[in-house]
């Protein structure tokens, strides 16, 4: 008997919860869509936010925009593995390959992305005869014994970590397009064969 009562007691108390619950579930809705009905975090409807330069007083600096945490990776950016230096290249050269299979597609993205990160020093065909080369030291030409005998790897380590005086181009270059590069690159190379 008792235990009866209990369970009717507990009853009674989860029907009122549910109850009580929903009748405040619904004090949050309104039948004009132009205004809202009772609103329990208002701070959260009607958010400041701090302009990007503006001081925020809660921050320690004081400033508003943040550097991102040590160690924290933008997101679709991968950390690219090896170094720059030679013993690095080699490691790549062996380990790296091309994940995306050449197709016509492939290869007319990796010729745009050529002709604007590529040709204005290494020239149209690759030979090193670009534009800018008489104001600057002419690159390897990618048709020389020399650069022929590198493997896609290591021509995608040289894209992304930069090699003497050529700067890395892994935070300009999608780790996809550096790879499309070097597809276009290989089918410069069998045009001079």
């Amino acid at each position: 008997m008792v235990t009866k009562m209990i369970s009717k007691i507990t009853a009674r108390f989860i029907f009122s919860g549910f109850l009580l619950v929903a009748a405040l579930a619904f004090s949050g809705c309104a039948k004009d869509p132009k205004k809202t009905g009772f609103q329990f975090f208002p701070d959260m409807v009607y958010a400041v936010p701090n302009e990007a330069y503006s001081e925020n007083p809660l921050m320690k600096d004081g400033k508003t925009m943040q550097l991102p945490p040590k160690g924290s990776i933008a997101r679709g950016r991968l950390p690219f593995r090896y170094g720059p230096g030679d013993e690095e290249a080699m490691r790549a050269s062996d380990e790296l390959k091309n994940p995306y299979p050449t197709t016509e597609k492939s290869l007319a993205r990796g010729k745009v992305v050529f002709s604007n990160y590529c040709l204005h020093c290494h020239g149209p065909k690759g030979e090193g005869d670009g534009p800018l080369i008489p104001k600057f030291p002419n690159p390897p030409s990618f048709t020389s014994r020399r650069v022929r005998a590198y493997t896609e790897g290591r021509l995608f380590h040289v894209a992304s970590n930069g090699m003497g005086l050529m700067p890395s181009h892994k935070e300009q270059i999608d780790e996809a397009d550096r790879w499309y590069v070097v597809q276009y690159v290989q089918t410069l190379q069998k045009a001079e064969q």
